[in-house]
């Protein structure tokens, strides 16, 4: 092993005798230590110039409120679900049931991890390999994309809310996740142990998955009564329909599940109009895989505003919230904190470096409600984002992003394929260049 230098004492004392010298660290030291860093940095004058004004609007009534779990990518493709069945059901205020999506997505994840390393189990792969190590580290969590969303949407449907509420668990995952995640270690290591016997260990995994999940969120309904009043005082009624059915019948003719999901993969060896995948990256086992077409950030935002602006939808996108965010006051923008004034440090990194030395990733999904269009009818200025952190925060719950920061910070969206060039359409049939699991482009938004 190379040698690494040591911190020397001089070298200490050179440290604080410069940091001493500054009359400006004294102050920011002062500053920061009584007031916290945020409220120090942020820009004044840009936080007083983010306007809350938009020339497209898309009304989804009240924010949601994913709690203490990860289940943004689920309640923000159930945000834009629910404002075609609001419309379609003729409602002023609906929610699907978020407990009901993840019980099924947890149950789905059971069962694909569990096959997923059986095999690798089979084929030899070290119990200590950088893959086993690391899809062991990141197992049943909450966080995930639009395509594992629609599979789940596929196969189990959805339902109200009221008919399948919150738990103490699905607002608070954690203690769950816990147990789940002790469950398929135990199991992956009986497969080691034992190869022969694995077709049993994923058998008993799978009953025992089921019935943690069944404990902590509830049984959910295989069918309901479903009646409603809609916004004119109108009563209807479906009478006994399941959740499949309910899914079909209220957000089918959105065609959801065909949609095609974009990425911005800014590093230079991945080409745009290209499909990338991510290996052993999953929920469904038999559902669609897990893959983008890597496209410039542009062509992200007109899609978006075409949605916006033409057909009239919420459009689902992730990513990384944390940069430059103003929680409070609901606001993004490249500029909206000046953290290297303060420390006396140039952040200079870009979009693809940001990517490439793990600075950024996406890690939170969203919807665009709303965009602001210079009177050139194309250039976009800000954007308006139902996000799912409750009504309490933001302008009640929705936040708004500046044009730049969606250039830097957004790396996915899900829109129509009729939307795509015929060149981009090709591409879609192409196989994709598979990136290990490991991969920045396969982070889940929670």
């Amino acid at each position: 092993m190379t040698d690494i230098t040591p911190l020397s004492a001089d070298a200490l004392a050179t440290l604080v005798e410069d940091f001493e010298a500054s009359d400006h660290n004294r102050m920011a030291m002062n500053a920061v230590t009584a007031a916290g860093i945020n409220k120090v940095a942020r820009n004044y004058d840009r936080a007083r110039l983010m306007q809350r004004r938009f020339s497209t609007i898309v009304d989804n009534g009240t924010a949601t409120h994913q709690d203490r779990s990860g289940r943004c990518w689920l309640f923000s493709s159930l945000n834009v679900a629910r404002f075609v069945a609001k419309k379609n059901m003729g409602l002023k205020e609906f929610e699907f049931s978020q407990n009901y999506a993840m019980y099924y997505d947890k149950l789905e994840r059971v069962n694909y991890f569990l096959q997923d390393v059986a095999e690798l189990v089979k084929a030899g792969e070290p119990s200590d390999s950088r893959l086993i190590q690391h899809l062991l580290a990141d197992v049943m969590g909450d966080g995930g994309q639009w395509t594992m969303a629609m599979n789940v949407y596929k196969k189990y449907g959805a339902v109200p809310k009221d008919l399948f509420p919150e738990t103490e668990s699905s607002k608070n995952t954690g203690e769950m996740n816990v147990q789940l995640r002790r469950l398929l270690h135990t199991a992956v290591a009986h497969m080691y142990a034992d190869p022969a016997s694995i077709e049993s260990v994923i058998a008993e995994a799978t009953a025992a998955g089921h019935r943690i999940l069944t404990i902590h969120l509830g049984e959910p309904p295989k069918s309901f009564d479903w009646e409603w009043t809609d916004k004119d005082g109108e009563f209807h009624r479906d009478g006994e329909v399941t959740p499949v059915e309910f899914w079909q019948k209220y957000v089918g003719s959105a065609d959801l599940e065909s949609y095609v999901c974009l990425v911005d993969d800014p590093r230079q060896e991945h080409a745009k109009g290209k499909k990338i995948g991510i290996e052993h990256l999953g929920n469904v086992a038999g559902g669609d895989p897990t893959e983008y077409l890597n496209v410039p950030n542009q062509f992200m935002k007109d899609c978006v505003r075409q949605i916006l602006e033409e057909q009239g939808i919420p459009v689902w996108f992730g990513a990384d919230c944390h940069p430059m965010m103003d929680r409070e006051n609901g606001a993004w923008a490249t500029d909206l904190f000046e953290y290297g004034k303060v420390y006396g440090v140039d952040f200079d990194l870009n979009k693809e470096d940001r990517v490439r030395f793990a600075d950024s990733a996406m890690n939170h999904a969203m919807a665009f409600v709303g965009v602001d269009v210079a009177e050139d009818g194309t250039t976009t200025r800000r954007w308006r984002v139902e996000n799912s952190w409750g009504d309490k925060i933001a302008d009640k719950g929705y936040f708004t992003m500046s044009d730049d920061w969606f250039t830097e910070y957004v790396y996915e969206v899900a829109v129509p394929k009729a939307l795509l060039p015929a060149e981009y359409q090709a591409a879609l049939d192409e196989p994709a260049t598979m990136l290990p699991a490991w991969d920045p482009m396969g982070a889940l938004a929670m």
